[in-house]
């Protein structure tokens, strides 16, 4: 979302009175479903072949940036970033089949501890996002240049929220821990795989595959 306000900056502003961005987290969702495998029910995401249980974790966001223009001429105008809100939510949901094992259901809780860990921080994540946008100064011009200002504050907040998942990414987090404990299939303990997966990922996915000429 975007808003726009006309002002005449007759001043610049001190630094006390530079604004900060606004983050609301919301308190994590979350839900356990039963499924008849034979008969899954129509909202429940497909399984990955060799799954017979899935854990889903929705990383949401949504920004809003308001700006203040300054008008130079007919068709030009400076837009001067003056407040962004981001709002976060993370809803989890886990799908475990009606005959399912205690491995199977301590794995799946794996991988929602990873999900909240991610979380834990993602206010922090998004306030530095956010905050690399506030004062910003850019240039638009064209007949209607509301409408301009008004299309490139929404092209801002959707820039705001892509970050904010691109550098989240919790996804290489969780690959390593199913590799850890192959799906559930091994019995290393879930909390060694979860630890491990979270203080190692980095090194880890950073090692280059392997060469299958050699």
């Amino acid at each position: 979302m975007g808003w726009l306000t006309r002002r005449d900056f007759s001043s610049r502003r001190q630094p006390s009175e530079l604004p900060v961005p606004t983050i609301i987290k919301q308190p994590v969702t979350f839900a356990n479903h039963t499924f008849d495998p034979a008969a899954p029910p129509s909202d429940m995401p497909p399984l990955n072949p060799g799954e017979n249980a899935e854990c889903g974790s929705d990383f949401l966001s949504n920004a809003s940036v308001r700006g203040e223009s300054r008008q130079a001429d007919a068709t030009h105008a400076t837009v001067t970033i003056t407040q962004v809100k981001v709002t976060l939510q993370l809803s989890i949901n886990i799908w475990v089949p009606t005959d399912v094992s205690q491995r199977v259901v301590e794995h799946e809780d794996g991988h929602r501890q990873i999900s909240e860990y991610y979380y834990q921080s993602a206010d922090k994540l998004a306030e530095t996002i956010a905050a690399s946008y506030l004062g910003k100064r850019v240039e638009v011009s064209g007949i209607d240049l509301n409408a301009e200002s008004n299309k490139m504050l929404l092209e801002m907040a959707s820039e705001i929220t892509h970050e904010y998942n691109r550098e989240l990414n919790p996804g290489p987090t969780q690959l390593l821990y199913d590799a850890i404990t192959d799906h559930g299939r091994n019995d290393v303990p879930v909390q060694d795989a979860v630890a491990h997966a979270i203080k190692n990922v980095l090194i880890e996915s950073a090692q280059p595959a392997p060469n299958p000429g050699n």
